[in-house]
């Protein structure tokens, strides 16, 4: 029997969820392999101009510098229309790396999804 060949960091496409197109969920590690990917999701979700935009990283494991540009990169798009950006449920691993980069300071980060949908 042939064995399949699994990455370390199996990745499925990003997606809104049906329920709610604003909120994008992501899981695993966001880097430079999977941010591109990510990057074209939210330009989708962006152009669609929505009063709240989420990103949910309550399944991301890890995400380095590509994947803190394409938040950063979403972030100005949707507060350039006048949108709220937001991201919700961050691990604490994940929380480190916004707050070595001071990025705590800029994103507005929530403890979940719907407290995030709720800010003003």
């Amino acid at each position: 029997m042939p064995l399949k060949k699994m990455s370390k960091t199996a990745f499925t496409r990003p997606m809104p969820q049906k329920d709610r197109p604003n909120v994008l969920p992501l899981e695993g590690e966001i880097d430079l392999h999977v941010s591109p990917e990510v990057a074209e999701e939210l330009r989708a979700m962006v152009e669609k101009k929505p009063k709240v935009l989420v990103v949910d990283l309550g399944k991301v494991t890890y995400l380095d510098s590509s994947g803190l540009a394409v938040l950063i990169e979403a972030m100005q798009n949707v507060q350039a229309y006048g949108g709220k950006f937001a991201v919700a449920q961050v691990q604490e691993s994940v929380q480190h790396i916004f707050e070595i980069a001071r990025l705590d300071q800029v994103f507005r980060i929530f403890p979940d999804v719907d407290s995030a949908l709720a800010a003003k």
